[in-house]
């Protein structure tokens, strides 16, 4: 007889899922995949959730059915096509992809997610557990205000927030151009500028750090220090547990996910 489950509890310790540390109120739940586990092979292998990657479009179907299985899910997680913009989606368990790089709810039983292999996922909700988002935080999102889009269409104090910053490419293994740094100059405190980017070897070139990044701008828009998260996790390191497309080029995708219980 199959395992009984209770709709939008994850199972305990499931192999390749992560499960963020941090003190998210009862009732939101939130997952991270890695690569571990799946149907895909190649350079997808092998829990590639990514559609727009060049994998087996069956085994894609497959891994969806599976990370749906693993995390109890109460519906479809709302996908997205991210483009590396700023604007916010309001979640829907209809099953549509629709365009932009964060997703948020009220709703419960509404999953929240994005896709990344090295941009950085951030997950927040409220103390209080009523709203709750995911943001695909690549350089040019970040750049572009994809946070603050998304603290906007939360419409809860800043104050009361919590985030959690997710598997990224680390500073040490991101080295970036004068534009990266220069798109962040008339957004970001000096000091922070500083901080969040270092000068490499070459002239020109600077160590990005992308978690960095995101906590001052939410520092910035009144997200307690305390409040925020992670951003420990590098995705270019840790061959085993995740896709990086810098360091493969051709790779599947990790996802990042948030709900609220019904």
């Amino acid at each position: 007889m199959p395992e009984a489950r209770v709709p939008g509890v994850p199972r305990p310790a499931v192999p390749g899922i992560l499960v963020p540390d941090w003190p998210a109120p009862p009732g939101v739940r939130a997952a991270i995949t890695t690569r571990m586990g799946g149907a895909s092979h190649g350079p997808w292998a092998a829990f590639n959730l990514g559609e727009r990657v060049g994998d087996d479009p069956a085994a894609v179907r497959a891994n969806h059915r599976q990370l749906a299985d693993l995390l109890a899910l109460p519906g479809p997680p709302q996908w997205l096509l991210q483009i590396h913009g700023a604007a916010a989606v309001a979640a829907a368990s209809d099953g549509l992809i629709r365009t932009g790089d964060s997703t948020w709810t009220r709703g419960a039983g509404v999953v929240c997610a994005v896709q990344s292999a090295d941009c950085l996922p951030v997950l927040l909700c409220d103390r209080a557990g009523s709203v709750v988002a995911a943001v695909h935080g690549g350089w040019r999102g970040l750049a572009a205000g994809v946070v603050a889009q998304a603290l906007a269409a939360m419409a809860a104090p800043p104050d009361t927030l919590l985030a959690w910053l997710g598997p990224a490419i680390c500073a040490a293994c991101y080295e970036v151009g004068d534009e990266v740094r220069a798109a962040f100059a008339g957004c970001l405190a000096a000091d922070a500028l500083a901080t969040c980017f270092t000068p490499s070897n070459r002239v020109g070139h600077w160590y990005c750090d992308l978690p960095g990044l995101a906590r001052a701008q939410l520092v910035a828009l009144g997200v307690p220090r305390t409040a925020i998260h992670g951003g420990n996790l590098c995705t270019f390191e840790d061959a085993a547990r995740f896709y990086s497309y810098r360091r493969d080029g051709i790779t599947g995708r990790q996802a990042a996910l948030i709900w609220r219980e019904g």
